[in-house]
């Protein structure tokens, strides 16, 4: 199975999916991490971009545009069964569902350790940490 992690760096969880430059994408069989690589991920608030315009009491990262971009980030995972990431908005985390990622939001840093975690059943999804 492929499992995306959010990352700056290839080897920690990034707290904030929006942020993170990269995914890692591991592969794991038979409970151990067989392949990996580091995938560019776009990344709307690294490049200075400003939020879409929202309707009257629309949240965070809840609209059409807003999903259109989170649409856009997960172009480069469309392979992997999830995507994991330290924090990320309510916003993202609906979108990559609506899209067949699971999304998943870990209190864990260490990128191996998070995909052999999904992998296992053993990862807890702490979604009071979506904003």
């Amino acid at each position: 199975m492929k499992i995306a992690i959010a990352t700056e760096d290839g080897h920690t969880v990034s707290m904030h999916f929006g942020r993170a430059p990269y995914y890692a994408v591991l592969t794991v069989e038979g409970g151990q991490i067989v392949a990996r690589e580091l995938r560019s991920k776009s990344s709307p608030h690294l490049a200075g971009a400003a939020e879409p315009e929202r309707a009257e009491g629309e949240a965070h990262g809840m609209g059409a545009a807003s999903h259109a971009r989170h649409t856009s980030m997960a172009a480069a995972v469309a392979d992997c069964e999830a995507m994991i990431a330290g924090g990320m908005g309510q916003g993202a985390y609906q979108s990559f569902a609506s899209l067949g990622i699971r999304p998943v939001v870990t209190d864990v840093s260490d990128v191996d350790a998070v995909a052999l975690g999904w992998a296992a059943g053993t990862l807890v999804d702490h979604t009071e940490r979506l904003h």
